[in-house]
């Protein structure tokens, strides 16, 4: 692909989103040399990106910057990096349940100010990327659109539903992962044997998306279409149609994760 950003690209921190996004943005034809991972392990990232324990001795000036460190070790990396950027920087940060003002007070010459929210999916490029950005002109949010597309699909939220984002797109590939080891479990409670069971709750959850993402109908349309009047589908519905089954576990998951985001941002204040 064509970057749409030119110049120095760093990223402080690289774990497991972060690994994600860059080994995306690499298969996708980004010059490793123009990328500096800066972590305390050191520990190698892909082949031509340079690893660092500490910013570079050079005196380069990012262009992007990266935020992807624990969101507990924010006031850690700040005082190290924030006097190396410059207005013209782009800073991406990917740190859950920290604001944009948290990010402002301690990294002040950023004209551009990015938070994105992506989740696992990202490293096949079919994520989800919540994007809320300040300082940003048509422009700039059309290039953060770009640099973001090959990830996965792009959503722009306002700011205060980002915790609410967050735990469902951020945190949701975990909670499904449950569902279908939950899914697969059922199965060889019932009698198949257990990894025939997991291969076909898998292969069940891989198609029903893939059919849900192809259709016009809502997902809860074509439950319906599956399900007969009197049938065995509509007996296994029953159950999770009840108002304390399905439903009320997904609000009560979600909403739990809400709260630890709104935590996370209340300590990052």
């Amino acid at each position: 692909m064509a970057f749409p950003i030119e110049g120095p690209i760093w990223f402080i921190g690289c774990g497991n989103m972060g690994g994600a996004m860059l080994g995306r943005w690499l298969d996708e034809g980004l010059d490793p040399a123009r990328v500096t991972v800066i972590r305390k392990s050191a520990e190698p990232v892909a082949p031509g990106v340079t690893v660092l324990t500490a910013p570079p001795p050079d005196g380069a000036v990012p262009a992007l910057v990266v935020l992807a460190v624990k969101p507990q070790m924010l006031d850690l990396v700040a005082p190290a990096f924030a006097p190396l950027l410059e207005r013209e920087t782009l800073l991406v940060s990917i740190l859950a349940g920290v604001e944009t003002d948290a990010l402002r007070r301690r990294f002040p010459n950023p004209r551009a100010v990015l938070r994105a929210m992506p989740n696992t999916p990202i490293a096949i490029g079919r994520g989800v990327i919540a994007l809320h950005g300040e300082g940003l002109d048509h422009a700039g949010r059309a290039r953060a659109e770009s640099l973001m597309a090959p990830l996965g699909r792009v959503e722009w939220v306002d700011e205060s539903l980002f915790d609410v984002v967050t735990a469902l797109a951020g945190s949701g590939p975990a909670f499904l992962f449950r569902f279908v080891d939950a899914l697969a479990a059922a199965g060889a409670d019932a009698g198949l044997d257990a990894d025939q069971a997991a291969r076909l709750a898998l292969a069940t959850v891989t198609g029903a998306a893939l059919l849900a993402e192809g259709a016009k109908e809502s997902p809860a349309a074509l439950a319906d279409r599956v399900a007969s009047k009197g049938g065995s589908t509509r007996a296994g519905l029953d159950i999770l149609d009840e108002p304390s089954a399905l439903r009320a576990l997904m609000r009560d998951t979600i909403d739990a994760a809400i709260l630890r985001n709104r935590e996370m941002a209340a300590a990052a204040r």
